[in-house]
């Protein structure tokens, strides 16, 4: 039978903690920026919180059973940074590291490897109140601390490790447009400032992994914009190259190339960031593998009558879109893990996340029948078996996500799960696609 994937691939899934965790003010947790934003009227739709949401705090057992049956290699999962250092930095709190010795303790008994995301937007607010939280070179200071002692702390029990998930989840949209913890609007420059900032903290913490744990894997999880050329000539995607190098300059460019393109600073001017010698040897350190966050892509064109010689279209007819808002364009994982691939030749792709959400409900049989998340899973790994076929080294698949959850300012009303979640009664439904998610994963197979 012939496989559509190799035996060695990996498969899995992912979760953030301030969407799955709850427990949000038990066993000495400090507070992080998104329990304090959630506290602003309509911040949240429906004014929901994570105080309680699918509480894999106290359900982790019961999670990771789901996991097992599925037949998951790895689980991605973010640390709550508050909850290991209630004030961001300091003492350690032993009942909030005990709780995440445990979750590896049960990945490890039921053969699944964790993949632990050091940052995932939920800053403590302590830290946001001491210094301005990314505002300042001191937050990542901090990040690097916390990375440093938690890993100790974890005594090997996790090897792969992704320092930053996502860039501008946090930066542009917490401290530019608001719309996120902690729902800031600086200047131009001041936005730029924490974009420089995160990504020192990124390059921080990946040393102080190599230093204290060397055979430790390490990338990040990043969600560039990706472009898919018009047509498949080589004017079109030689221009969907050069767009996706120009447009997401400011993080994983810089990253990869170990300086803001010119381009970049160019248009920033005199609001281009401040860097010091020294930050960008740190940022753009090897990593180990890169993570892709893959849902859409945007189209280009080669255009000559142009200054920049290419034309992304942006408006809402170059793609479908979901039921629920998301856009669906499975040659995005396609062309952007190839796009990638031949800019900057990384050891290993991961893709980090991908998957979509509906309004799922359990029919009168009890299941969830979730058909659409399957028809959108047979298209984009399609398109990702392409690109392997095609030399791209992808190496794992994990899907966003493994529960419904709190989808941060969209409240609990969008599900992204595999397994459904019952928010009341916090029972779980393993829905149709973690079935056929099962089946891919036995088979290599896309069924």
């Amino acid at each position: 039978m012939t496989r559509d994937f190799p035996e060695n691939f990996i498969w899995g899934s992912a979760t953030a903690s301030y969407q799955v965790e709850g427990a949000a003010h038990e066993d000495g947790k400090g507070p992080s920026v998104w329990n304090e934003f959630e506290k602003r009227p309509s911040a949240i739709i429906d004014n929901c919180t994570g105080d309680v949401s699918c509480d894999q705090y106290h359900q982790y057992k019961k999670d990771v059973a789901i996991m097992r049956d599925i037949g998951f290699d790895v689980y991605r999962f973010s640390l709550a940074w508050s909850r290991i250092f209630p004030e961001g930095t300091g003492a350690m709190n032993p009942k909030g590291i005990d709780y995440y010795k445990r979750l590896c303790d049960e990945l490890l008994a039921n053969g699944i490897e964790p993949y632990i995301t050091f940052y995932h937007w939920d800053l403590p607010q302590a830290l946001q109140d001491k210094c301005g939280g990314w505002q300042s070179r001191d937050c990542a200071k901090y990040f690097a601390d916390y990375v440093e002692k938690t890993t100790v702390a974890l005594e090997g029990r996790c090897k792969n490790f992704f320092t930053v998930n996502e860039f501008l989840g946090c930066t542009d949209q917490g401290y530019f447009n608001g719309v996120c913890a902690p729902g800031i609007k600086l200047t131009k420059k001041g936005r730029n400032q924490v974009r420089h900032n995160m990504l020192l903290a990124h390059g921080m913490g990946l040393q102080v992994l190599r230093d204290v744990m060397p055979q430790a894997r390490v990338g990040i999880a990043e969600n560039p914009v990706f472009m898919t050329p018009v047509l498949d000539t080589p004017e079109h995607v030689d221009a969907a190259k050069r767009a996706f190098r120009e447009i997401n300059g400011h993080f994983i460019t810089a990253i990869m190339e170990g300086g803001y393109p010119d381009s970049y600073l160019e248009a920033e001017g005199g609001d281009a960031p401040e860097v010091k010698d020294g930050d960008f040897k740190l940022i753009s350190a090897p990593m180990d593998f890169l993570g892709l966050n893959i849902y859409y892509g945007r189209l280009v064109r080669f255009a000559p009558e142009l200054e920049k010689k290419y034309e992304i279209f942006f408006d809402d007819a170059a793609t479908e879109w979901t039921d629920c808002n998301g856009m669906f364009q499975p040659a995005a994982i396609y062309w952007g893990s190839r796009i990638v691939n031949e800019l900057w030749s990384p050891k290993e792709i991961i893709i980090s996340e991908n998957g979509t959400s509906n309004m799922d409900r359990p029919a009168a049989d009890g299941e969830v029948y979730d058909v659409f998340r399957i028809k959108y899973l047979r298209s984009y790994l399609e398109s990702m078996s392409r690109a392997i076929r095609d030399g791209v080294p992808i190496t794992g698949y994990l899907h966003w996500s493994f529960l419904d959850n709190l989808e941060w300012r969209s409240g609990y009303r969008r599900r992204f799960g595999l397994t459904f979640v019952n928010y009341r009664t916090q029972e779980r439904i393993p829905k149709l696609s973690a079935k056929f998610f099962k089946e891919l994963i036995r088979t290599g197979r896309i069924a």
